[in-house]
């Protein structure tokens, strides 16, 4: 073995001047037009590593490995070139000793850094953003001290599941919900939309999606109620379109269900049927005789599942407003029959008003659907990274994790042996901005 490094070392040396941080081998002089440039090396320090940025005139391939005994780092440019005398500005510091850079077969460049202690290296490339260009990051972690988590909380291994969303389209068959001018059906729209945030909810890490109804049916609304529950659904949502006669009335609307719609439909179920309790509350004990306490037992499920609403409420409608004009900016309350199943917190959004032309237009619009349908997916997952049922793999986190100054959603993924996707939904996360400090949850892989 020390044979063996002994010989790359000797070969290295010819192909690589081992001078300090102030020497470098000269650089290919004949270097093509297809050759890449390095514009600027940037050195920056943060807790456990060191982060190096190559200011790059456009994408390059490279490949980093590191070698023991002595530790060092070794970066593999393709087709790069490099104006003499750039690694000397980088200085040196605890982590790196020195750094040595020459040309490898005509025009590819080797750039070895020596190392005062073992590193894990990571690199990933950057596209043009704001005044930055291409770029090449290079992080040298210290492994003495290297991605500390504030807590762990070891797993057992046990059965997950995903969180279950329900969505309902309006309407449907020989009832077609309102009409636009142009002949737009509700019954169309909600299933269009409804499909589309299916495929959405789908594509989250931890979720999914199930459809009342897949086809231009009727269902009554019971029957819809009924499929939720045998999908073991988590949360409801029914989707229609608004109309006015004023056809100047427009934006999007979000309804949970009233506390006075909780006790009619109490005192409806307990009349129509005296056992209709027991087969309605689910995991909620209404072993009494007492029709007066199972009325109370009733309410205070159904109450308790109306404050769920209401939370997902605020979570879809901030979402909606990214998208649409939104006619109330609060969650309003109204007795809707679809919307009162215990035990399954249930909101119901008008996503815009049919009857306005201009809203219309954008509800028939592929591209409209799918900005609404992502805008719901996102206030759904806002929702369950904050409350999700335990049993499932959005309740499960097997460490949680500080972000510091330089960290990537990829790097930190990758760390943990999670993807990126595990990430965002755990922690319903939107865009790839990360601040320090932030603490992230790391998901059951």
């Amino acid at each position: 073995m020390q044979k063996d490094r002994r010989k790359f070392l000797r070969k290295l040396a010819g192909t690589v001047s081992v001078a300090g941080l102030t020497g470098m081998c000269p650089l290919s002089s004949h270097a093509g037009s297809g050759v890449a440039r390095i514009n600027n090396i940037r050195l920056s320090r943060h807790a456990g590593y060191i982060r190096l940025v190559f200011d790059l005139d456009r994408p390059i391939k490279h490949s980093v490995f590191a070698l023991n005994g002595p530790e060092r780092v070794v970066l593999d440019l393709q087709q790069v070139s490099m104006s003499h005398g750039l690694v000397d500005q980088v200085d040196a510091n605890a982590l790196i000793r020195g750094i040595r850079s020459g040309v490898r077969n005509g025009d590819d460049l080797r750039v070895v850094f020596d190392m005062d202690a073992k590193v894990k290296p990571r690199s990933f490339q950057l596209g043009p953003s704001g005044d930055a260009g291409h770029r090449l990051v290079l992080d040298l972690h210290d492994t003495r001290d290297a991605f500390k988590v504030t807590s762990s909380q070891p797993v057992q291994t046990k059965k997950l599941r995903d969180v279950v969303i329900a969505i309902d389209a309006g309407h449907g068959g020989r009832d077609p919900g309102a009409t636009g001018r142009n002949g737009t059906k509700e019954k169309t729209i909600t299933l269009q939309i409804a499909k589309k945030l299916q495929k959405v909810i789908n594509g989250q890490s931890g979720m999914k999606a199930v459809l009342t109804r897949t086809n231009d049916r009727f269902m009554k609304l019971r029957d819809r109620i009924e499929k939720a529950k045998d999908n073991k659904a988590d949360m409801m949502i029914s989707l229609h379109a608004d109309s006015f006669p004023d056809q100047r009335a427009r934006g999007s609307s979000i309804y949970a269900l009233s506390v006075d719609g909780a006790s009619s439909e109490t005192a409806k179920q307990l009349a129509d049927n005296e056992n209709a309790a027991d087969v309605l509350f689910g995991d909620v004990s209404v072993a009494v005789n007492d029709k007066a306490v199972k009325e109370v037992l009733f309410d205070l499920s159904l109450t308790g599942t109306i404050q769920s609403s209401l939370d997902i409420g605020d979570e879809v409608i901030r979402q909606i407003r990214t998208v649409n004009r939104v006619h109330k900016r609060k969650v309003q309350q109204a007795d809707f029959a679809v919307l009162k199943t215990p035990n399954i917190p249930s909101v119901l959004l008008e996503t815009a008003f049919i009857s306005n032309p201009r809203e219309e237009k954008n509800l028939r619009s592929s591209a409209h659907q799918t900005k609404v349908a992502k805008a719901i997916g996102r206030g759904v997952s806002s929702y369950f990274s904050r409350k999700a049922p335990p049993g499932t793999w959005l309740s499960e986190a097997r460490t949680k994790y500080k972000v510091r100054s330089g960290d990537t959603l990829g790097s930190i993924a990758s760390h943990f042996d999670t993807s990126v996707e595990n990430l965002r939904a755990r922690n319903a996360l939107h865009t790839s901005n990360l601040s320090a400090g932030q603490v992230l949850k790391i998901p059951v892989s």
